[in-house]
């Protein structure tokens, strides 16, 4: 797959230094929004999710809700949705890997992909990341959201 880096706007957001916010910048990067819209409205989905849900991982991150460091996947979920993005599973349990992170193998389009411990933009066959997320064409692709 061709890579073009990109940040989505977190340099231009005045944000310096590395961060592991790779649902901000693939959720930016895909849905055309502000880098600092898509952290706010993210910080604030994190914060009351992991306030009011009774799980173990909202739990564990009360006080933690920055998305400099991540996103948990009920908040990525409902934020998508709320944009009217669908998401395509592409494993299951037991599946084995079906889809890769090669340009034939995902659909042409506007996506957010999910990787393990990653989320990237793919535009059109291509990826915009700040680093190449693919390893060759051999990383696993567990599902993606889908521009409605």
């Amino acid at each position: 797959m061709e890579y073009v880096w990109n940040d989505g706007g977190r340099i231009a957001a005045g944000y310096r230094g590395r961060a592991g916010d790779c649902v901000t910048r693939a959720i930016a990067i895909a849905t055309r929004q502000p880098y600092q819209q898509v952290y706010d409205d993210l910080f604030a989905a994190q914060r009351e999710w992991s306030e009011t849900s009774r799980s173990r991982a909202a739990k564990a991150a009360r006080g933690k809700a920055s998305p400099r460091n991540g996103v948990h996947m009920p908040v990525i979920r409902a934020y998508l949705a709320g944009l009217g993005w669908e998401w395509t599973p592409t494993m299951s349990i037991g599946s084995g890997t079906t889809v890769h992170m090669r340009k034939e193998e995902l659909p042409s389009g506007r996506l957010i992909v999910s990787l393990s411990r990653h989320l990237c933009a793919v535009i059109n066959g291509v990826v915009h990341d700040v680093g190449d997320p693919t390893r060759d064409g051999t990383r696993c692709v567990y599902g993606y959201w889908r521009e409605p």
